[in-house]
Formats: C-alpha cells, sequence, structure tokens
C-alpha cells in the first residue's frame, strides 16, 4: 500500500500550522515508549550494499536490532539510547546517507521502483531523477525551509506511485516527455524530461515564497488550492500497485512482514542484492539483477516471497510496546490473523480470494497511524479485542457506523477477510 497522505480534502481549509514541523529525521530523534527513533531519508528508496550493511550496523550497536521500512521507503531505526545523537550521525555521513545536515528532513523523494533501465514496456527509469532532486534540494538553501513531510513524487509512467497524490509529481513520457502534477490535480503540466527535476523544484520553491508574501501556514500545497495553476494535459486514473513479490523480469521483488526485518535478515537481503537496493512506499524491496535462485534463500530468512491473498496490502502501526497508546500488540495479533486466513484459505476452510485487493490496517488506537485512504478496512484495537470496520472516503470513522463489528482476537481472521470482501 503506498504512503498515506495527510488527511486533508481537496479544497478544505488549510489545517492550523502554528505548531511546530516535528517530523523525525536523522538528527532529530523522536522520543517513543522504546526509545528514541530516527528516521533516515533514502531518495528514491534508493541503497548501495555498503549503505545498507551501514544501517544494520547502526541498529545493532546503538537500537534495538530492527529497521523499519516506511511507507516512503524510507528506513527507521528505533530503540535508540538518548545519547548516541552523534555516533549515529557521524556513521550515516562515513556511509554517505547524511549529505546535508540542514536538509536531512526535507530529502523526501519516492520513485517508481522499476527493474531495469531499458523497459520493454517502454517506461522511463526515474532514479537519475531521484538523484539529480536530492542532489539540488541539498544544495539550495531555500529548500531547508520545506516541511518534513513536503514529498516529491517520481513516477515512470506507470501510475504505481503517481497515485499517492504527493506534493510535487512527475510523471514519465516514453517519448523524452514528462508531465508536472500539483498535489491531487486531475491535470498535469508538459515538461521536457531534461527539464523535470529543475520544474519541480521551481514549483516548490514558490510555494515557500507565497506562503511568506502572504503570511499564510501550510505544509503542503493541497492545503492551498488556490495558488495551484492548472495544467493543460488531463490525467488518467492512477493504479497504485506495487511491485509483484517475486522473481520478475530484471531482479527480484520482496517484502518483511510490516516493513520490519531484523539486522540478520536485512543482511540476507544484501547478500542477495547485487549492488543496489531499492526501497519502496509498500515497505518492501526490489533488487534489480539478482537471481531467481536467491528467493528461496529470502524465504527462508523470513521475508514475503509471493503473493498472498490475506497479507496483500496489509498494514499495522507500531503498537505495544513500542508505542505507549497502544491498546494490543498490534503487529503480533495482526500476524496471527493473517496467517490464520492464509492457513484457513489453503484448507478451503476460508475464501480470502480478491480480499488482498483492499487494503487492511491494524491500529493501536483512535490516532489510525499510517492509516491508507479511500477504500479500506479499519482493524482498530479496543482493549477487549477489535473492531472491523469497512471504510470508504465517505466514512467518519465513528464507533456508531452501522458496518463496525467488534471482535475477539480469535474471530478476527474471519471478520477481516468479510470486510475485505464488502469493502470492494
Amino acid at each position: 500500500m503506498p504512503p498515506t497522505p495527510d488527511a486533508t480534502a481537496p479544497g478544505a481549509a488549510a489545517p492550523d500550522r502554528g505548531r511546530a514541523d516535528v517530523c523525525p529525521g536523522a538528527l532529530r530523534l523522536h522520543t517513543a515508549a522504546d526509545g528514541g527513533l530516527a528516521r533516515v531519508r533514502l531518495p528514491g528508496g534508493l541503497l548501495t550494499e555498503e549503505q545498507a550493511l551501514a544501517l544494520a550496523d547502526a541498529a545493532l550497536a546503538l537500537g534495538d536490532g530492527n529497521l523499519e521500512i516506511t511507507s516512503r521507503g524510507n528506513v527507521q531505526l528505533r530503540g535508540l539510547a538518548s545519547d548516541c545523537g552523534a555516533e549515529l550521525a557521524a556513521r550515516l555521513r562515513a556511509a554517505g546517507l547524511l549529505p546535508s545536515d540542514t536538509h536531512e528532513r526535507v530529502r523526501n523523494i519516492v520513485a517508481s521502483p522499476g527493474l531495469t533501465t531499458d523497459r520493454a514496456d517502454g517506461r522511463a527509469d526515474v532514479h537519475a531523477w531521484a538523484r539529480e532532486l536530492d542532489a539540488k534540494l541539498c544544495a539550495s538553501p531555500w529548500a531547508a525551509g520545506l516541511s518534513g513531510k513536503f514529498l516529491f513524487v517520481l513516477d515512470d509512467g506507470s501510475g504505481d506511485v503517481a497515485a499517492l497524490n504527493a506534493d510535487v509529481t512527475l510523471i514519465a513520457g516514453p517519448d523524452g516527455s514528462a508531465l508536472v502534477r500539483l498535489a491531487r490535480s486531475a491535470t498535469g503540466e508538459p515538461v521536457s524530461a531534461a527539464r523535470a527535476v529543475d520544474a519541480a523544484l521551481a514549483v516548490a520553491r514558490d510555494f515557500l515564497a507565497v506562503l511568506r508574501a502572504t503570511g499564510r501556514e501550510a505544509w503542503h500545497l493541497r492545503e492551498v488550492p488556490d495558488l495551484l495553476p492548472v495544467g493543460s494535459v488531463a490525467l488518467p486514473a492512477f493504479t497504485g500497485a506495487p511491485p509483484v513479490l517475486g522473481a520478475l523480469s530484471g531482479g527480484l521483488s520482496v517484502a518483511p512482514r510490516f516493513g520490519s526485518a531484523s539486522a540478520a535478515q536485512w543482511r540476507a537481503l544484501v547478500d542477495a542484492a547485487e549492488g543496489e537496493l531499492r526501497l519502496t512506499p509498500w515497505r518492501g524491496a526490489v533488487l534489480p539483477g539478482a537471481a531467481a535462485e536467491r528467493l528461496a534463500d529470502l524465504a527462508a530468512a523470513g521475508f514475503r516471497t509471493a503473493p498472498g491473498a490475506a497479507w496483500e496490502r496489509a498494514t499495522a502501526c507500531t503498537g505495544l510496546p513500542g508505542c505507549a497508546k497502544s491498546l494490543a500488540d498490534v503487529r503480533a495479533d495482526a500476524t496471527r490473523a493473517l496467517d490464520a486466513a492464509e492457513a484457513l484459505d489453503a484448507a478451503g476452510a476460508l475464501d480470502v480470494a480478491g480480499a488482498g485487493a483492499i487494503p487492511v490496517h491494524w491500529s493501536g488506537c483512535e490516532r489510525r497511524c499510517g492509516h491508507p485512504t479511500g477504500r479500506w478496512v479499519d482493524v482498530l484495537a479496543t482493549g477487549q479485542g477489535y473492531r472491523v470496520t469497512p471504510r470508504t472516503p465517505e466514512s467518519t470513522g465513528a464507533a456508531a457506523d452501522p458496518a463496525a463489528v467488534e471482535v475477539t482476537n480469535e474471530e478476527t481472521a474471519e471478520a477481516v477477510a468479510e470486510a475485505r470482501r464488502t469493502t470492494k
């Protein structure tokens, strides 16, 4: 499932931005129940093998030994000691993962994962854009004024990441052209591919300039819709489809459960890679050039390596013990429910066919951190079990929703499968 934008409807009044932007980074740690949390930005989700190993070493030496892939293809380290900030920063700088202290939280760039540069489907490889955009962001003093939530998306023409409704989206065409899309606009403005990155930066710079001139406060373009120019080219619906798990033409696609991997699993991922790893906003990893024979090793290490109806598009918040606000260890409960659903499906006792097309999200509290948008199934901890609710864009999320079902942990698998079918 793709990253979840802040829930601000198009045309809605801008949220109150009187509070500071406290989005965590590699230098600004977030304090959680299990210790400090650092978010390392990886523009385009790109990592060399050496950088990936440096992150695993940091997780073991400074944190709880686990690494989390986020919904923007970044990496989070958890369980960090309060006094480890300087050492973490030194490790990241040595690995080339912290090119700018002043800009580290604004390097928010998601790209289509793609597998080859010369793609048979004619779609462009956008990772050159990602590297160019990152370098120019870090070299632009004004860009440090962007919020830690402002997002650039680079879509190769497949419509996979354009569905994220980012602040600025570049959509590559097969003929050396590109479209610039602003926020959730139904239109885009054509530019040459060679000018696309500069066009995206110009939008962000103009956005900040208008905010300063008018005294308005906003983190996202969609919060100030009256400032957005209308593009001249109508855009199609975007698929938002993640890469299929398994051996694909040009490499491998795998995913740790809920995006969380131990350092040992992370090293198994690096062992299977052929020089580069691409983390995806669906909390998975694409390994260009990796051999199909390595898929068995990754499965043995605990990665999801094949599609599974119940596990498809299933996500969960951190839950206990990492979040003190949570009413349950939602990831453990969700894992049991999803595994049970797939086992029952395999035995013919539960039909989950097609259910994976609808996202499902487990939450430990009413904040529902990381939940998807659009149509999805809301699985909310109540303290006695879970409340399972089919959600649509029109849903309010009220506890009195007539479609909501209160279930015990043991009843969750069947209730979720039914809700995912109902939500279609």
